[in-house]
């Protein structure tokens, strides 16, 4: 990992809110090619990225009125982030901050405390907040609360799959147990779990919500046998 200096790239990452964030190296910011598109992202491009790479930023003041907005600075750096750790160099980063727990832990109860990775929900800056992916149970959920503000395109859709490509041995095991619903200590019948207008499994009589009305048809009324319901009503015939 690059040693920490003075600049603004330093002082972000080091934000306790940016915990999720590694240190893109300045040799890889400044390469054209690992930038390619991304001008047409972030207006005012270059002078965001030539305040993003300066070794002097004021802590205390900020950037300069003019030099160049806050917001811009973060857009740009959370989309260099983005594709930094797709790089070997950067999932090495980003391993060490994994198996430290940075991330923080699934909140599931039979994942039994499996670390996490940040996730992205969409690739475009903007849309929505990160998420954290379990390797474990495959599902995913918000992280604390201290991050839940970082925007979801500083990691893209992508990273935890392509960690795991490239770490495969530390791909978990999935969970072995699941939660099973009882009431006093017997197991619940799947039936019991649906909603009122879930669809029954085929064959079953139950009737639900969706189900279809049978409407009630009109039958010929048949002129009763006095005999036949004699007979029905006692069990014997009159003499």
């Amino acid at each position: 990992m690059s040693k920490p200096d003075g600049s603004w790239i330093n002082w972000f990452v080091n934000l306790q809110a940016n915990e999720f964030l590694c240190r893109v190296p300045y040799e890889y910011a400044r390469d054209k090619f690992n930038l390619t598109g991304l001008e047409t992202m972030v207006s005012n491009f270059q002078d965001t990225l030539d305040a993003i790479l300066d070794s002097e930023f004021n802590t205390e003041y900020g950037f300069e009125d003019g030099e160049t907005h806050p917001e811009k600075a973060e857009q740009l750096y959370g989309l260099i982030h983005a594709r930094y750790i797709l790089t070997r160099r950067g999932i090495a980063d980003m391993c060490i901050k994994y198996q430290r727990g940075d991330f923080g832990i699934c909140p599931r109860i039979y994942c039994n405390g499996q670390v996490v990775l940040p996730l992205g929900l969409t690739d475009r800056i903007g849309e929505s907040h990160v998420k954290v992916y379990c390797p474990r149970c495959q599902d995913i959920y918000q992280p604390n609360a201290r991050c839940a503000l970082l925007d979801g395109a500083m990691f893209g859709c992508s990273f935890p799959h392509m960690f795991f490509m490239q770490l495969p041995h530390l791909l978990p095991e999935p969970p072995s147990e699941k939660y099973t619903p009882r009431i006093y200590g017997f197991k619940l019948h799947k039936l019991a779990l649906m909603p009122p207008s879930a669809e029954l499994p085929a064959g079953s009589d139950y009737p639900t919500a969706s189900s279809p009305k049978k409407e009630l048809t009109s039958e010929k009324a048949k002129p009763l046998d006095s005999n036949r319901l004699t007979k029905r009503r006692y069990n014997f015939s009159l003499d």
